[in-house]
């Protein structure tokens, strides 16, 4: 259920049958954070989504999966960090480390930036 967001998003900008095409395929692939120990993902666009909620060493982890001639996409919100009290999150921990790193960046965005309901604003 908690990758249920990721295909309903993936659904919307694509459509069901053309998605379940590309996952068919292995175009796509959608995959727990816990599964990602031992791999490398070469040529690959890779997406983490929810980071606010990894611990340092599951940042460390994803990071050191990304292989040559691919690029990642961290996304996550550091008001809606929900880890437990005194953990670190992985997200704010790379935000400290990596911001100075060439080739790195950051982008970040305002309410006026959210596109829900004007209530979520």
């Amino acid at each position: 259920p908690y990758l249920r967001p990721l295909y309903d998003a993936l659904y919307e900008m694509l459509g069901f049958e053309y998605v379940a095409k590309l996952i068919e395929r292995q175009i796509i692939e959608v995959a727990p954070l816990a599964y990602m120990r031992g791999r490398t993902l070469n040529n690959s666009f890779i997406i983490l989504d929810e980071s606010q909620n990894t611990t340092v060493e599951q940042m460390k982890m994803f990071l050191t999966r990304i292989g040559f001639g691919s690029t990642a996409v961290i996304t996550g919100d550091i008001t809606q960090i929900d880890l437990p009290k005194g953990t670190k999150s992985g997200l704010t921990h790379v935000i400290d480390v990596l911001k100075d790193v060439p080739g790195i960046s950051f982008t970040h965005f305002l309410s006026k930036d959210v596109v829900r309901h004007p209530l979520v604003q």
